[in-house]
């Protein structure tokens, strides 16, 4: 009965730790750095001179939102995505319906690929038109493609206080080499 209780109890703990969400990790800090790439140089140093892998942390600090002008965005590149997005669901619908399928009285199957393409062509059309709609009514209309991505403005990068001195002393022979 003890025994079945003590475990018991360390599988609540456990599951409770395992519920508990992401930790921000503690520790000794090798370094700050203004780039992920020269935190990462500093790990490689660390994993070449044998430490543990699972006892480094890269913390990024100061989070920014960048975002990156990719391209120009009008009426044409609008028409054609919406064309390109109705094309494959035409083709999905075309493929499902059986468009230019058709038995005939004795049984036979009769393909007819105008029937087919003509349900991909208007689907396409749709796409078009319904891009080019949704686009000119947007209240948020931007004539730019971008994309976002967050970036800290500083790393740091962090060992356990216990492994702090086997850490700083493989890097004090790298840096000597």
């Amino acid at each position: 009965m003890f025994i079945t209780t003590v475990w018991h109890n360390a599988l609540v703990a456990e599951t409770n730790q395992s519920k508990a969400g992401p930790v921000i990790p503690m520790g000794h800090s090798l370094g700050e750095f203004a780039s992920y790439q020269q935190a990462s140089e500093l790990v490689e140093k660390l994993i070449a001179g044998d430490f543990s892998p699972s006892k480094i942390s890269i913390i990024g600090k100061d989070p920014v939102l960048v975002e990156r002008v990719r391209s120009r965005l009008g009426y044409g590149r609008i028409a054609l995505s919406g064309a390109i997005t109705g094309l494959w669901l035409g083709i999905l619908i075309a493929l499902l319906v059986g468009a230019g399928v058709e038995a005939t009285p004795e049984g036979e199957l009769s393909y007819i690929p105008q029937d087919f393409g003509a349900v991909v062509l208007v689907a396409a059309g749709l796409g078009m038109f319904i891009n080019i709609m949704r686009f000119t009514f947007s209240k948020t209309k931007r004539g730019f493609l971008s994309t976002q991505m967050p970036i800290a403005s500083r790393y740091q990068v962090l060992v356990p206080e216990a492994d702090a001195p086997a850490a700083l002393k493989i890097l004090s022979t790298s840096t000597a080499e």
